[in-house]
């Protein structure tokens, strides 16, 4: 379901937010500004979403605060497991909603506070697009002095064990996914975090290694 950036394919885009004047002004900033997307699904409610014949989408614009009974976890797994991948907008910025989001696997948390032209190129950054020249700002700030931030070279084995567990596997399932023994992929995360901190980007907690991930292109 991921969109391919070299084939020059539009993303499908959904968006899922119950203020309807957001949704309208979200509509038609994507439409008049961002012709590299295809807004094909605004929803105001969770079950509209997914029982949409446009669902799922290449990317899906969710908000966090619903004021539904399905949790932000939920959503999100269920978004992703669908092969979409999910950005998480609020205007609750807090350390645990950012954890639960990414916990869950979404690509990037933005405040609803954020510039639509940085929340849109982030969406490019998350689908592995060509940025459109604007300027962007991230969803948490770089170290200092890694304003341009260096990719860590992974092998081939390392990539993939942060592919999995960025995606919201556990360690184990990492282990299984890979056909290789527990301590043998926690070696390779290990390597992933010694990797990215040499580089100026800590990856310490799970969450900050699923934005590696999405800034690097490892998401699956």
């Amino acid at each position: 379901m991921d969109t391919d950036a070299r084939s020059g394919s539009r993303v499908r885009l959904a968006i899922l937010d119950d203020h309807e004047l957001l949704l309208d002004s979200l509509s038609s900033w994507i439409a008049t500004r961002a012709p590299d997307f295809d807004l094909v699904l605004t929803a105001p409610t969770w079950f509209e979403l997914v029982q949409s014949d446009q669902f799922p989408t290449d990317l899906v614009l969710l908000d966090f605060q619903l004021q539904e009974p399905v949790s932000i976890e939920a959503r999100v797994r269920t978004c992703r497991a669908a092969g979409a991948k999910v950005i998480v907008l609020t205007s609750l910025d807090t350390v645990e909603a950012r954890d639960r989001a990414f916990d869950a696997g979404a690509s990037a948390f933005l405040s609803k506070a954020m510039p639509l032209g940085e929340v849109m190129e982030t969406a490019r950054r998350v689908m592995g697009m060509e940025s459109t020249g604007e300027p962007v700002r991230d969803w948490r700030p770089l170290p200092k002095g890694a304003q341009h931030p260096a990719r860590p070279k992974l092998s081939t084995s390392e990539r993939e064990a942060l592919a999995l567990y960025a995606s919201g596997y556990s360690m184990a399932e990492v282990a299984s996914q890979m056909n290789v023994q527990y301590e043998t992929a926690k070696t390779y995360l290990r390597r992933v975090r010694e990797k990215y901190s040499r580089a100026g980007r800590p990856a310490s907690t799970k969450a900050d290694l699923i934005r590696r991930a999405a800034e690097d292109g490892h998401l699956q």
